[in-house]
Parts: structure tokens; C-alpha cells; sequence
């Protein structure tokens, strides 16, 4: 990556200034501007977001943010309500305040003499998500956006629910994790002497949001709030949508493309949670010029050749050997002129005795009982390029699941899109799950991960209603598959694997679940075929990374890394460690802070009981300056019974060696057919 120091037009920057809302509220902004923008305006491109622009994106935006200033633009990082140094309390994610705030905002910024008048609106994940909820608001600045790793529904894509299953790797984790995170104060530096007024408050009031998304089990109105699917029409600036294949988040750039009724493009790399120039799997591209080519067509009317290109844009993952971390994902650039394609066709193979086959054989009952470890190699739902969080050799999942094999392919086989698998089964519990995974097998036997889905057999009909099975009674359930884009080499097999379990990522039945999948004419899978295009050799190349220079960083300890498994032989138990070093500490040599963010998360189950579940997550972050130091630290755990899920969080804050604060919430929520 190339270090710019020069730009277009010199970059000052306003590191600290409160912008006033019509309720009295006041947000706390960085900007970032051309140094004569009074006398020449320039557009502004919004990003609000909860995580600190002090300390929090400190690092990232000044990256970031000055190089996109000098191309004569005026970027503006603001800190969402309740979080950094602005006013009040933030109640949940994505709430009406949030986005009501977030369009005050640009009408502040549009109203500036600094301004043309234009703006935009960006971010990655949370800044995502907002700048999608905003754009529904349709206001009168925003012109277009840029959403990274971000997803059009609530319920359906996001940390909380897969396919109607909980998503325990990630419920209560990310709500401890933004307990946390919300528990720093805001920094006396700017804010003076009022910082420890504000921060105690927020200790009192910021709720645990893990209490609002376990009360909404289905999907209702609390999840249809801020999922931009439930009208597409609302959105009529031009949208950018970006992600990664070892994203959480990738499905929504398909949705979106085949949803907007407005101008709009797609981007889908290899990458992980994070910017297409910036960390793994690679390879990484310069997405800084990318995005300066969208803001100046849609924000300055320059003609950048931007949306004279395909629609949408995919690296082609080739089959490669399945491992923990890849630092670059064998593959190659590929383009669709629209989306839905018409170079995508569906092709069939149905779920047969003998594997997965062109021709479907005669019905066969197979029965198949869940192993509760089943899961063990899944890696993590959201990858943010850490080492070994990536899905491992599949074999041992696959060995406790129910497996359909292709022969071996003769010529290579691309799909493009949504792979759906079609199941007729029985269930003998009123109350399951089915986990399918479609997999790559290398002559060698090694299985490697290509895509998967959840189904809550409860939702088989929708996420508004479940309903219970009858046991015994023959069901007929469509599991859609995560969108993919893979190659599979010639010589290679394709591998439906189908499970009751998939710990950790669904929440488990309450009771140990058979299956019986019926193999034959009503079972299939179908998958989205692409045509190879001779003009993919063509595509324009994207060019290196580029970004301003770095802030200077002392790293003084590094927090936890990486995922370990632990079997207990003896009892049957298995527990996954998930070490997530968030920076461990470091001091920002700027503004002379130490920060220290660490956290782990154990997951563990007892074969075959399934009520043995538990997760349990703990938490520090801390803030130091001088003789001024302060931490939060936040243990929180969920564990189930037959019919009640238990979540406790404790939140611990203390102001040099004295604990200022300390609250332990305590929750149980009815089962609601999970």
C-alpha cells in the first residue's frame, strides 16, 4: 500500500466540534477539508457511527479520511448519540433517533459555507447500515452512498438470527461487546470537566441491547424497523454497495441489486469485515480512487467512466485447499452487465442414494441422528481477517452429517449467486433446525467449505409465524445458501452436507433431533451456474492501494488471537475459544492515550445435551492519559433450559484503582420454537 502525504488540494482538519440538533442534543464531528473550502465549496460525505472518532476509528480515518479530503471533499466523522464526545444515551442499534440525527446532520452540512450543497453518505458495517436506513428518508442533500459489509434486513442477515436459528456466535457476544464498548467515557481533553458526569450516565442508562433482540425472536416490527428490504422503492440516491465473501454481510449486494429501482452498483472481493484495501484475504485494491470515482460522477457531475462499467463486479474464488487464514484467495475478476443475470442459469442435481446426481434415483429414507459437536469447523459467521477464524477442512463436520457427493466434474463448473437446497424430511421433535453446507472435495478427499445455510424448521413457512412440527410428518423446506462465487476445478466433487446441529453457530434444538431426509425426485440441489465471459479478461484493473500516513502507534500488548477447540474426552464436552485481539493496547501518540480493547468468548456443549449450551463472553476496555486512567470490564453469559433462554451481564467501571460503578442485569426469555 502506497503512503500519500500530497493531495490535489491541501487538507486541514477540525479534530473537535459539536453539531447542534433541533432537540438540544449536540453531536460531536471530525472534519476533514480542503483548506480554501470557503472560498471554492466542496461536497460532503457523512459518516456517523457509534464507535469513537477520538480513539475509536482514530487509526482507520486518518487512513482514510484526509486523502478522500484532498480530492476536494469535506469528510465528516461523527459520533453517533450516546457514544464519544456526543450528548445523550444510545438505546439500541439503528433506532428512529439515530436516523432522524443522521439527517439533521446533512442538512447541517449541506446549509455550511464550506458546502456545495451536495452531500453523501458512507461507512462500513454500522456506517453501512445507516447510510442504507438514511437514504429510505430520501433527503434532500444526499445524492448517493457508499455501504460497505452491510445488510438490507434486520432479522434475516444480520448478528442476531440465520434463517430463524439464534446466531450464537455472535448474539451475545456483539451485544456484550457494544455494552463495553459504550461504558468508555468520553475524553476530558475535549470535553472538559463534564466528561465524568456524562460517562456516569451513560453507565446508568445505556441498556444491554442484547434485551431487545432475544424479546424479538420472530420477524416483527421492531426487525422490519431499518430493514430497507421491506421497500426498496424508498431509495432513490445511487447506492454502491461493497463486500466480501468471507463477510457476514455479502447477501445484501445481490438484494439490493436486483431490489433498487435506482441507479446502482455491486462490489465483491475475497475480503473479510474491512476496507477492500486493508487486510485479508486479499487481493487487497486501491478502493480509495474507486470511491473518488463514484463521489465525484454523482457528487460533482464529473464524468469518471464509473457507471459505463458492469453493474457488478466478483472475484471468482478458484477451489483451493481450505485453511484457517488466507493471506490472498486464488481467483480472477468477473463482471454481469445487470443483476439478476441472464448468464446465470439454474442447473439440478438431485439428493440421491448414491450422492448427487443429474437423474434422481428412487425415494430412500435416510435417517440421520445430530451430533451436538457438529459445527466444530464452521470458523466464524463474520470474518474480520484475525488468524484461524476462517472455516477449516470440513471432513470431521462432514462425518457427523448426512452427505451427498457428485461424481467427479469432467470440466470446471462456476457458480454465480444463491445455491438453494430443496428437502423432503421428517423430524422426529416438534422443535429442530437443519443446517445445509455445500462443499468443494479435492481428489484427495480434503473438503473445503464453499457456502452454507440455516433453516429453523419452525419458520419453514416465514419468520412472522413459526409453527411447530409434527413429528413423523413429511415437510418440504427450501434452505437458501449464502451467495457465493466459486469455481470448482475439473477432477473435483461437489458435497451437500445436511445436520440438526451446527454449534456454534444455531442455537440448538432443545431436544437431540433425527432427521430423515427422503432422497430422491422431491430433494435437490440447485445451483446458480455462470457462463464464463470472454469480456472478464478485459475488465478494467484496479490499481494499488493508496492512503494518507498513518498516525504514529505504540503497541504495548497484544490481546488475545485466534480460535482453539478443547474436546474433554471423558464428559463429552467441547469448547471453542474465540480470542479477539481488538487492539490490545496501544497508545495514540497524537493525542498521548493509551487504549486497551480485549476479549474472549467460550462456547461450549456436552454431547448429546443439547441443554448444555452455554456461552460466555468477557470483556475489557480501558482509557488512560497521565494520572488519568479508567476501565470497563463486562461479563456476560446465556445458557438455556427446555423452554426459557438465561442471559446475565454484569457491568464493572472503575475510575483509577475505585469502582465508580457496578450492575448485574439478569434476563430470561421464553423459548419462542427455537
Amino acid at each position: 500500500m502506497r503512503v500519500v502525504a500530497a493531495y490535489p488540494r491541501p487538507v486541514r482538519e477540525i479534530e473537535h466540534t459539536l453539531i447542534p440538533l433541533a432537540d438540544g442534543c449536540r453531536l460531536a464531528a471530525r472534519i476533514w477539508l480542503p483548506e480554501d473550502a470557503e472560498d471554492d465549496p466542496v461536497p460532503a460525505i457523512l459518516e456517523l457511527l457509534p464507535y469513537r472518532k477520538g480513539d475509536g476509528t482514530a487509526i482507520r480515518d486518518a487512513e482514510r479520511q484526509p486523502y478522500v479530503a484532498g480530492h476536494g471533499y469535506a469528510c465528516v466523522r461523527v459520533d453517533a448519540r450516546g457514544s464519544g464526545e456526543s450528548d445523550g444515551v444510545l438505546e439500541d442499534e439503528y433506532t428512529a433517533q439515530e436516523i432522524d440525527d443522521a439527517v439533521e446532520v446533512l442538512a447541517w452540512l449541506a446549509g455550511q459555507p464550506w458546502c456545495t450543497g451536495a452531500t453523501g453518505m458512507t461507512g462500513i458495517s454500522w456506517g453501512g447500515f445507516n447510510s442504507l436506513q438514511v437514504a429510505a428518508r430520501r433527503p434532500p442533500s444526499l445524492r448517493a452512498i457508499l455501504t460497505l459489509c452491510a445488510s438490507d434486513d434486520r432479522y434475516a442477515d444480520d448478528v442476531h438470527y440465520r434463517g430463524g436459528c439464534i446466531l450464537a456466535t455472535d448474539m451475545l457476544p456483539w451485544a456484550a461487546s457494544m455494552q463495553a464498548f459504550l461504558a468508555r467515557p468520553p475524553d476530558p481533553r475535549l470535553v472538559g470537566d463534564g466528561w465524568r458526569a456524562a460517562w456516569l450516565e451513560r453507565l446508568q442508562r445505556t441498556p444491554p441491547f442484547v434485551e431487545n433482540w432475544l424479546s424479538h425472536q420472530r420477524r416483527d416490527d421492531y426487525w422490519r424497523h431499518g430493514s430497507v428490504c421491506e421497500d426498496y422503492a424508498a431509495i432513490e440516491c445511487a447506492v454502491y454497495a461493497v463486500g466480501g465473501w468471507a463477510d457476514g454481510y455479502t447477501n445484501a449486494v445481490l438484494r439490493l441489486l436486483a431490489g433498487l429501482p435506482g441507479p446502482r452498483k455491486g462490489l465483491i472481493g475475497p475480503w473479510s469485515h474491512t476496507f477492500p484495501d486493508h487486510g485479508e484475504p486479499g487481493p487487497t485494491i486501491g478502493f480509495l480512487h474507486e470511491s473518488l470515482r463514484w463521489w465525484d460522477h454523482w457528487l460533482k457531475g464529473i464524468d469518471t467512466g464509473v457507471m459505463n462499467e458492469p453493474m457488478l463486479r466478483v472475484w471468482m474464488q478458484e477451489s483451493a485447499p481450505p485453511r484457517p487464514r488466507y493471506a490472498e484467495r486464488p481467483g480472477r475478476w468477473v463482471a454481469e452487465e445487470g443483476w439478476p443475470s441472464s448468464n446465470v442459469e439454474e442447473h439440478v442435481l438431485h439428493l440421491a442414494l448414491r450422492g448427487l446426481r443429474e437423474e434422481p434415483g428412487p425415494e430412500v429414507a435416510l435417517e440421520h441422528r445430530g451430533a451436538q459437536a457438529a459445527g466444530a469447523e464452521a470458523g466464524v459467521w463474520c470474518s474480520d481477517g484475525q488468524p484461524a477464524d476462517l472455516p477449516g477442512d470440513q471432513r470431521a463436520d462432514d462425518g457427523l452429517s448426512l452427505t451427498f457427493d457428485s461424481e467427479p466434474l469432467l470440466e470446471p463448473l462456476e457458480i454465480l449467486g444463491f445455491p438453494e437446497v430443496v428437502l423432503w424430511l421428517t423430524a422426529d421433535r416438534p422443535l429442530a433446525l437443519v443446517c445445509v453446507r455445500l462443499c468443494d472435495i479435492a481428489p484427495d478427499g480434503v473438503s473445503a467449505l464453499v457456502t452454507r445455510g440455516l433453516l429453523n424448521l419452525a419458520h419453514r413457512n416465514g419468520h412472522e409465524r413459526p409453527e411447530p412440527l409434527e413429528p413423523g410428518a413429511r415437510y418440504a423446506v427450501t434452505v437458501r445458501l449464502d451467495a457465493i462465487a466459486h469455481a470448482f476445478a475439473a477432477g473435483h466433487r461437489l458435497r451437500v452436507a445436511v445436520s440438526p446441529t451446527y454449534w456454534p453457530w444455531a442455537w440448538p434444538s432443545p431436544e437431540p433431533v433425527t432427521l430423515t431426509v427422503f432422497a430422491g425426485e422431491r430433494s435437490r440441489l440447485v445451483l446458480p451456474v455462470r457462463a464464463p465471459r470472454p469480456e472478464d479478461a478485459a475488465l478494467r484493473p484496479f490499481p494499488e492501494p493508496e492512503h494518507s500516513p498513518p498516525l504514529e502507534v505504540e503497541q504495548r500488548a497484544v490481546g488475545p488471537i485466534g480460535r482453539t477447540v478443547h474436546r474433554d474426552l471423558a464428559t463429552g464436552l467441547v469448547e471453542q475459544i474465540f480470542g479477539w485481539d481488538l487492539g490490545g493496547t496501544s497508545v495514540l501518540k497524537a493525542i498521548d492515550l493509551e487504549s486497551t480493547d480485549t476479549s474472549e468468548t467460550v462456547y461450549s456443549i456436552v454431547e448429546g445435551d443439547p441443554l448444555s449450551a452455554r456461552v460466555a463472553f468477557a470483556g475489557t476496555t480501558g482509557m488512560a492519559r497521565g494520572d488519568w486512567r479508567v476501565r470497563a470490564e463486562v461479563r456476560s453469559e446465556m445458557r438455556c433450559d427446555a423452554h426459557v433462554l438465561h442471559v446475565t451481564s454484569t457491568l464493572d467501571a472503575h475510575e483509577g484503582d475505585e469502582r465508580v460503578f457496578s450492575r448485574t442485569w439478569t434476563f430470561a426469555f421464553p423459548r419462542d420454537h427455537v
